[in-house]
């Protein structure tokens, strides 16, 4: 008889805390950096009591000034250590872009091969906070866009826990977006979880009828418009793209082979979109299999509001979900 896995009941934020905290203890080249990781135990209490474990040394609070510390970091990397640097929200990111876009992105190729930056760096995006423009968009779709860099979004308790180490280990630069709703999500998790594999994309619903495409604080959405279509009779399958850089078309494109229908979540803007891009590729590869076409269910294109009933009409819904594929179907006659 198989002994059932110890769990412990945990938040994504802690689960983050220990993916970290593990870090520092198994490689004494891993240190964390960024704006008030240290004594103030980060903006969203994801380094809270790591200073005191590991001194400042490995837990370095930055001036306020994410080019500077970006850039540090990719020098760290280069010079052979493994920094984990957190930058407070996507939003701020822009002010090092191109400390990210035309250094850590493009050193490996500039070099000949000869230097790689093993550098990982965190950020929150996302809505549902209540923080408005300057903190809450969706940008992780822009650093997709980018070679040189891989994007994950780990939208559960185990890649919160899991990706953390796996990135560390990737010779290239990797950014983990973290999205800010979920840092409360609670849930159990074994006692011994550990490293994940980044490179597949993961079905956490199976269906037959419309494959839902998804990623971060967006899969909870779709699972639950998943459940509420069950009971129309509609089997809607959830596919987690866990890596949004390089995308596992494979899986994607085997899920929509056997529903024949795919709807696209992203809490990004519809313009130009991680979701076009999707809808590109199975459009591309898996035409035929189509009984109706790609719909998207995107952001608003408007400034993330700071009203909360604004910023829920602005972020993709359950609702928005299920009324897509109740269209889809329709239409099928």
């Amino acid at each position: 008889m198989t002994t059932p896995a110890k769990t412990v009941r945990i938040t994504y934020r802690d689960a983050m805390r220990e993916a970290i905290r593990e870090a520092l203890q198994r490689d004494p080249r891993v240190f964390l950096m960024g704006e008030d990781v240290g004594r103030y135990g980060g903006c969203y209490a994801v380094s809270k009591g790591l200073l005191d474990e590991f001194g400042p040394e490995r837990i370095r609070d930055t001036p306020l000034s994410e080019s500077a510390f970006v850039g540090a970091g990719i020098g760290a990397a280069m010079g052979g250590m493994r920094p984990i640097v957190e930058i407070m929200t996507v939003n701020f990111s822009l002010l090092a872009l191109d400390q990210i876009v035309n250094n850590a992105a493009t050193i490996l190729y500039m070099s000949g091969g000869q230097f790689n930056i093993p550098l990982v760096i965190r950020m929150t995006t996302g809505a549902g906070r209540q923080l408005a423009a300057q903190h809450s968009h969706s940008l992780e779709g822009w650093y997709a866009h980018i070679p040189g860099i891989r994007i994950v979004a780990p939208a559960t308790l185990e890649d919160a826990r899991g990706m953390l180490w796996t990135a560390l280990e990737d010779p290239d630069p990797v950014l983990i977006f973290e999205n800010g709703a979920l840092y409360n999500m609670e849930g159990e998790l074994a006692v011994d979880a550990g490293a994940v594999d980044i490179d597949k994309a993961a079905t956490r619903r199976a269906g037959t009828d419309v494959s839902l495409i998804t990623y971060g604080g967006s899969l909870g959405k779709a699972l639950a418009a998943a459940a509420e279509l069950s009971g129309a009779g509609v089997s809607a399958e959830v596919v987690d793209l866990r890596t949004l850089r390089p995308l596992d078309t494979a899986t994607i494109i085997a899920s929509v082979t056997r529903t024949h229908r795919a709807v696209i979540i992203d809490e990004g803007w519809r313009s130009g979109s991680l979701s076009a891009e999707i809808s590109a590729r199975i459009m591309e590869m898996a035409f035929y299999e189509l009984d109706a076409p790609v719909a998207r269910v995107c952001g608003a294109e408007v400034p993330m509001p700071y009203a909360k009933h604004l910023e829920d009409a602005a972020a993709p819904q359950p609702s928005a979900i299920v009324a897509a594929v109740r269209g889809m179907m329709a239409e099928r006659g």
